[in-house]
């Protein structure tokens, strides 16, 4: 019997995805969950070690026009979006690499804040292959179906800008 490596066991790295993301030698967009908040990050790795360049928090959209009687919904369908946007957007003007896109150990359920997270990084301008009917539909996605509205295309058109 094999004994698992302190991460897996902990569910944190898959090293057979770890491994293939490597040899792949292009850089990744790293899209993590925790119980407050959406982080990603752009990450370039050589000889298996890893040197993030860019991170964003889903706290950034505090800057952006996120109403603070919100601050509880930063890890929502919206923020999920807008991150995804906010980062593509700060790829996409330092001119970096197009990446590819690492989830981790998230389960890949379609129509959730993974899908919204990519589809912002997508109408950021970035190219990444994807299909249509995995994203969430755009009213989930500008947040209409929350009790408390926040005012989406403002954001957006903010960080557009920046």
């Amino acid at each position: 019997m094999k004994t698992l490596k302190r991460r897996r066991k902990e569910n944190k790295t898959d090293y057979g995805k770890r491994i293939k993301l490597l040899e792949g030698e292009k850089p990744r967009m790293i899209f993590r969950k925790t119980n407050k908040h959406i982080i990603s990050q752009y990450v370039i790795s050589k000889e298996a070690q890893d040197r993030v360049l860019l991170a964003v928090n889903s706290k950034e959209l505090l800057k952006y026009g996120w109403p603070k009687e919100n601050i509880n919904s930063l890890k929502s369908i919206p923020a999920a979006y807008l991150t995804g946007f906010l980062i593509g957007n700060k790829i996409l003007r330092k001119k970096l690499e197009n990446p590819i896109i690492d989830l981790g150990m998230n389960r890949k359920i379609h129509k959730t804040k993974i899908y919204a997270f990519i589809k912002g990084a997508i109408d950021s301008g970035l190219d990444i292959k994807h299909k249509k009917e995995i994203f969430p539909e755009e009213n989930r996605i500008q947040g209409k179906h929350l009790k408390k509205q926040i005012p989406f295309s403002e954001i957006k058109l903010k960080i557009s800008k920046v």
